[in-house]
């Protein structure tokens, strides 16, 4: 159960990955969220992605951390939840911008945000365990989830 627990909060193994494991994560993440996005229910499908993601994450995480340490860069479920989240308005309204330029833009936000972590994202951390690992995740989500209606609304 150990070795299954580490291998979902890896990302199906996307966390293992050398150099940047959130990035890769968070394009493995995109795979899932392309099929979501491109059904007919979306919103319903991504809502649940990033609801499963979440309970994933607060399910492994203390094994993870008694694995790999405090807070490790080879668990990337968070990613998985918070790059899920932030296409949740555009699966709820959809877009009639190819789906792919949507996930490029989108996955750029998210990175920003997770990786530079302004706004109070980075006060988040403060949490211990799971919680804590997740939280900054899906406030990068939100924040980018709020850019990339901007830029759909405004600028496409």
């Amino acid at each position: 159960m150990k070795t299954f627990k580490l291998w979902l909060s890896a990302g199906l193994g996307s966390g293992f990955l050398p150099k940047s494991p959130g990035t890769w994560g968070s394009l493995a993440s995109l795979i899932f969220i392309y099929f979501i996005l491109n059904s007919s229910q979306a919103f319903i499908g991504l809502s649940v992605f990033v609801l499963v993601c979440i309970a994933i994450n607060l399910w492994v995480a203390d094994v993870s951390e008694k694995t790999w340490g405090e807070d490790p860069s080879r668990m990337v479920i968070d990613e998985f939840a918070g790059q899920g989240l932030s296409f949740l308005w555009i699966a709820y309204h959809g877009s009639s911008v190819n789906t792919i330029w949507i996930l490029l833009l989108g996955f750029i936000f998210f990175r920003f945000f997770d990786i530079l972590k302004p706004l109070g994202i980075n006060q988040l951390q403060r949490f211990g365990g799971g919680l804590g690992i997740l939280l900054d995740d899906l406030l990068a989500g939100v924040y980018s989830l709020i850019c990339l209606e901007i830029v759909l609304r405004f600028f496409v």
